[in-house]
């Protein structure tokens, strides 16, 4: 049998934390109970969960993971809810589609997006030139491209939440 050598999943980017790693926790209570039990493999996971959080003040805590794999919890029964009878299990649902499949081109909104006034003003502040509304349309298209990346990118790291690292570099 081999030896786990991960300890948890960051709860941000799923990627494991190593037994004996340092990883980060938010300092909030509720974020540390055990059935909550957050842990972030960076510091930059652990800035993700605060725009839904809504923490006043909160900071991140650096810990040490154990070095060993707990052999106590390896033993513990399942979980009440998992021995409840299935009929009486709630039903997991998804709203979205499943990240393998693509929708087809002529369902996805072709609208300018890019805002206008923004633009001009950046133009005219950087160069001093004037802005046709006719740059928007390819502009919109540029950005279609880079979503489409980015979105590829997300689902090949098994997300469904596109993140800033996702973005390609230029």
């Amino acid at each position: 049998m081999e030896e786990p050598t991960a300890w948890r999943r960051c709860s941000a980017c799923k990627k494991p934390i190593a037994l004996g790693a340092v990883y980060w926790a938010c300092n909030v209570s509720t974020c540390n109970q055990k059935r909550t039990a957050l842990v972030f493999c960076t510091t930059s996971c652990w800035e993700v969960h605060l725009p839904g959080a809504n923490h006043r003040e909160s900071w991140a805590v650096e810990r040490r993971a154990p070095t060993k794999p707990d052999s106590a919890s390896a033993s513990k029964p399942a979980p009440a809810v998992a021995a409840r009878p299935a009929e009486s299990r709630p039903t997991r649902r998804i709203l979205v589609s499943p990240p393998t499949a693509k929708k087809k081109t002529e369902d996805v909104p072709r609208e300018v997006l890019i805002v206008a006034s923004r633009l001009k003003d950046y133009v005219r502040a950087r160069s001093g030139y004037n802005t046709s509304d006719r740059v928007l349309a390819p502009l919109s298209d540029i950005v279609r491209q880079v979503v489409d990346q980015t979105i590829e990118n997300a689902r090949r790291d098994g997300r469904m939440t596109i993140l800033d690292r996702d973005v390609p570099d230029r």
